[in-house]
């Protein structure tokens, strides 16, 4: 099985068209899982539902403690992009063992339809999980991070590996 935890960020944004803002709901993910015909045994938890620019440490600890307690070795955490690096950092720091935990995200709200990655995204994420082995990483754009060899670049809206 694997624990899936969502914790907001673009990934579940709503758009409203009157104002023009962008807003939380619920999650997309049970609606993406239908959609992507997963037959994975999947099980998913709200966290919270904050843009990780707002995230705070008390936020992070909730996302600490429920990765130390889930049952399952295999977790994937849907979040913000803007601070997604900081909060792997917290995970990976926290020394969780023999568990792989994946963190994705998207820069496009899925409810924007086929131009939002949080799709693509989110089947990378479960592939990965299944695959890579304990420790922290961030997957996004296709590829995984480690937790400490990753960055956003601002000016491409894509992650990479940082250069030395």
């Amino acid at each position: 099985m694997i624990q899936v935890f969502v914790t907001g960020g673009t990934f579940d944004k709503e758009y409203n068209f009157i104002t023009g803002e962008l807003f939380f709901k619920d999650t997309h993910l049970k609606e993406m899982f239908a959609r992507g015909r997963c037959t994975i045994d999947i099980d998913v938890k709200t966290l919270m539902m904050v843009d990780s620019l707002e995230m705070t440490e008390e936020d992070r600890s909730i996302v600490l403690h429920n990765c130390r307690k889930a049952a399952s070795d295999k977790i994937v955490l849907t979040h913000g992009t803007d601070r997604m690096v900081e909060t792997a950092k917290a995970l990976a720091g926290a020394n969780i063992k023999d568990k792989t935990i994946i963190l994705t995200g998207a820069m496009i709200p899925y409810a924007f339809g086929t131009s939002s990655d949080g799709f693509f995204n989110l089947g990378s994420a479960l592939a990965f999980a299944q695959t890579l082995p304990s420790g922290v990483y961030v997957v996004m754009n296709g590829r995984y991070f480690d937790w400490d060899n990753v960055r956003k670049n601002r000016k491409t809206g894509n992650f990479e590996e940082m250069q030395e």
